[in-house]
């Protein structure tokens, strides 16, 4: 067996979030989230959004797996892989159920220290998000989610009490996931939550870019002032960013190509992670302001929060690239996975959501997030979603979940190898969850089986996959067996 490349110390782990995988959706005080009036779909019918609760309508987030009641269980599983980190979020409505009290929810605290107590009773190290697509929805009745400046001092409201009644449980923090979601459509329902008035499927949401960058000016603030806090406060505190990166590929070198690939990429993946790790508007992203009429409406002291609340260290999820095009002959050749746009790369196959596959794709990003900000860096989301079939015997056979995995581990040996200070590795969903993108279940990604399903049945016992015996050889030898 080869020694491994990576670091002592190497943050191995998982990654989940509170509104797919908590459940107790109305337990011990939690208000109504924006996931709790989400519908379930699939990979052809879109999720819907419904205010009002629909009779008989299956809201998947209500219970989820129920990590609420079964947290010991789980825990107790990720160690007995291995587990050095558990990424998780922290449900905000469990703790300011509207978003707008004055004072914290007790019991929703409470939860979140027995979590944290029984993580650190097994050696592991929480990463906490603090806001994970879970704004709650009196948010948005109330000043169209992240569209509203005073969003800013409820969400600080909430981190401070999470940063002070936490202190010494969680070192690790990120502010907002995949804040760069934000820049797209989709974003603004799942991040920014600028959809006061609207009813109906999350794909037919109005595209608004002038109210969607305000939001995110207003995330970047909140964001750096986190920062700012929690420096101030807990010096020991390290806080992050965390991005969605998917590399832009030109499909030709034809140079039209050439240019609408640098310019996909500064929109989806440089942006927000230069206002948050350089502290400042890039040039590119003015000219845009510019050029689409989108002015946005800044405080005196709001360039000097962002340039003093940098993050201290990079972490993103990868799941898959995208090609451009600058022809339009050729942009119709969409794989229906690419939910950021982008046409088909005839070098890659797909998974049977038509996520397109690709390990090197991930090398190649963490030596560009790396040259361009040479702070430490975590994958913190990876992973395959597909259809897992129970034997009779109980035991599930998941090799495809096994060799996309190798293959980016692999990538990410070679990426050290180019110099990469690159510091964990937490798979996402290392227990089955709900889809985010889909509201499914049977889109699974787990390590460990959860017998839930998308009619919302299921005795949610949790049992191992091939793929769990498989990862706790990885995290036993730091990376190093692979087979």
């Amino acid at each position: 067996m080869a020694e491994s490349v990576f670091c002592d110390g190497f943050l191995w782990g998982g990654a989940t979030a509170a509104n797919q995988y908590e459940g107790a959706w109305d337990v011990d005080g939690k208000g109504v989230s924006i996931p709790d009036i989400c519908t379930g779909g699939s990979a052809t019918v879109s999720k819907r959004i419904t205010p009002e609760f629909e009779e008989g309508t299956l809201y998947p987030s209500h219970e989820a797996v129920d990590f609420y009641h079964h947290y010991e269980e789980d825990i107790a599983l990720f160690a007995e892989m291995g587990f050095k980190v558990f990424r998780m979020s922290v449900n905000w409505s469990r703790i300011f159920p509207t978003g707008m009290e004055e004072e914290p929810n007790e019991a929703g605290l409470a939860f979140y220290d027995r979590v944290f107590d029984c993580c650190r009773a097994h050696g592991i190290e929480p990463l906490v998000t603090i806001s994970h697509y879970e704004m709650p929805y009196a948010l948005v009745e109330r000043c169209n989610g992240w569209e509203g400046r005073e969003c800013i001092e409820h969400f600080m409201r909430y981190a401070r009490s999470l940063l002070d009644r936490f202190n010494g449980k969680v070192k690790y923090w990120l502010t907002f996931n995949e804040i760069n979601t934000g820049t797209r459509v989709p974003g603004m329902s799942s991040s920014l939550g600028t959809i006061k008035g609207y009813t109906g499927a999350r794909s037919d949401l109005p595209d608004l870019p002038a109210v969607r960058f305000q939001a995110l000016h207003h995330q970047f603030v909140a964001s750096a002032e986190v920062v700012c806090y929690a420096h101030a406060a807990y010096p020991d505190v390290l806080v992050g960013n965390m991005a969605l990166f998917a590399p832009m590929y030109p499909l030709t070198c034809d140079p039209h190509d050439m240019l609408l690939s640098q310019s996909e990429m500064h929109m989806l993946n440089w942006f927000c992670s230069d206002v948050q790790v350089r502290g400042s508007y890039p040039g590119y992203i003015k000219r845009y302001f510019s050029e689409n009429g989108i002015e946005i409406a800044m405080e005196p002291q709001d360039e000097q929060i962002l340039r003093e609340g940098t993050v201290d260290f990079f972490t993103f999820s990868y799941y898959m690239s995208c090609c451009v095009s600058a022809d339009p002959a050729k942009q119709a050749d969409k794989t229906g996975g690419n939910v950021f746009g982008g046409v088909r790369n005839p070098f890659l196959k797909a998974s049977e959501w038509g996520w397109q596959v690709d390990p090197e794709g991930l090398r190649w990003s963490l030596n560009e997030i790396w040259d361009r900000y040479q702070l430490p860096i975590m994958i913190v989301e990876n992973g395959l979603g597909a259809k897992d079939v129970v034997e009779e015997d109980g035991s599930i056979h998941d090799q495809y979940r096994i060799d996309y995995l190798r293959s980016h581990i692999q990538q990410m040996e070679e990426a050290v190898k180019d110099g990469v200070n690159l510091i964990g590795y937490t798979p996402w969903g290392c227990i089955d969850l709900v889809s985010a993108s889909t509201g499914e279940m049977r889109k699974r990604y787990g390590f460990i089986y959860v017998d839930k399903h998308d009619d919302g049945t299921g005795t949610l016992a949790r049992s191992r996959k091939d793929s769990f015996y498989w990862y706790k050889k990885v995290i036993e030898s730091n990376g190093a067996d692979l087979s």
